[in-house]
């Protein structure tokens, strides 16, 4: 099976993220022209993401890879890329990348990270993870629930689309 990767237009900065918590590789840029990004998406065989009609319909001319976007947050954002490339809605640290740069996290021991983290969370939590590449340390903070509820919305709109979009 083929690894699933993307490249991200401007418009989709949030949407990177989430993608690359649950472990895609996306690459995003802001500043790449529209020609660029159908460039960089055939000559790495990326899919590009898009929420602008226009580029979207200019790769799918020059056979570029491409989905256009839909949805008014990224619960239903995430929906329709999970219904689209079945995608696991599930973060697994394991593959997760960092959410800034794209570069796959690794556990840290805790001892290592304790100047580097607020004392409450030092003392609250167990387990670290740390982005080799810009050193950003991450753990499952308050946080977690919000994002396991959007990714639980984001699973139930994904079982609303296939339902309607069954042949």
């Amino acid at each position: 099976m083929r690894q699933l990767k993307f490249i991200a237009d401007g418009m989709l900065g949030k949407l990177t993220r989430w993608l690359r918590i649950l472990g895609y590789d996306v690459e995003y840029s802001s500043t790449l022209s529209d020609k660029e990004l159908i460039e960089t998406a055939k000559a790495e065989g990326c899919i590009l993401l898009t929420r602008d009609l226009q580029l979207f319909q200019q790769a799918s001319m020059q056979n570029a890879e491409s989905f256009f976007v839909e949805g008014t947050n990224e619960t239903e954002k995430l929906a329709a890329m999970a219904n689209r490339f079945n995608l696991k809605l599930e973060v697994d640290v394991s593959v997760s990348r960092c959410p800034k740069c794209n570069t796959r996290i690794g556990p840290i021991p805790k001892e290592k990270v304790v100047s580097r983290v607020p004392e409450k969370t030092f003392s609250r939590y167990e387990e670290f993870w740390e982005c080799p590449n810009c050193k950003q340390v991450y753990w499952q903070g308050a946080h977690w629930e919000r994002i396991n509820e959007t990714l639980k919305a984001a699973q139930d709109g994904k079982a609303m689309l296939r339902k309607h979009t069954r042949p």
